[in-house]
């Protein structure tokens, strides 16, 4: 049983899907990063300098004269539609960023194709001396 795990785990498809998981996990703190230090300052900046994760509704009075989201959370049911806001930009940022990759590795493999695929199809040769016998016994037989 151990020898089959360990066929198993070091089978190509779970490797990679290991290193998939760990790069995306590193990708993913990269675009965080991204949206919350850079754009979205550039966003609040654009909107009167406005933190987007200070944004929510108190649903209880303590909740509502609540400085900040962190404390309106520890005063009781808020609706954080800030911090929604941010996941909404890093969501399309993150889906805009497969697509330019997806795109390239495309644009990548078709001209590998391209390359391993003669552009003009060469015309057939003529069928040499043997060929042409072997044809004509071909036609005997079946006569």
């Amino acid at each position: 049983m151990l020898k089959e795990f360990k066929q198993f785990a070091m089978k190509g498809n779970v490797v990679d899907l290991a290193v998939g998981v760990i790069i995306g996990a590193a990708f993913g703190k990269i675009v965080e990063s991204l949206v919350n230090d850079i754009f979205m300052p550039i966003v609040g900046a654009l909107f009167g300098g406005l933190d987007f994760t200070n944004y929510f509704v108190g649903l209880s009075k303590a909740a509502s004269g609540a400085a900040t989201y962190d404390l309106a959370k520890k005063a009781g049911a808020t609706l954080g539609y800030g911090t929604f806001i941010t996941i909404t930009v890093n969501f399309i940022i993150i889906a805009w960023i497969l697509f330019m990759v997806i795109k390239a590795m495309n644009r990548m493999k078709q001209k590998d194709d391209a390359a391993a695929v003669p552009a003009t199809p060469a015309a057939p040769s003529p069928p040499s001396r043997e060929q042409e016998l072997l044809a004509e016994i071909r036609d005997l037989l079946k006569k």
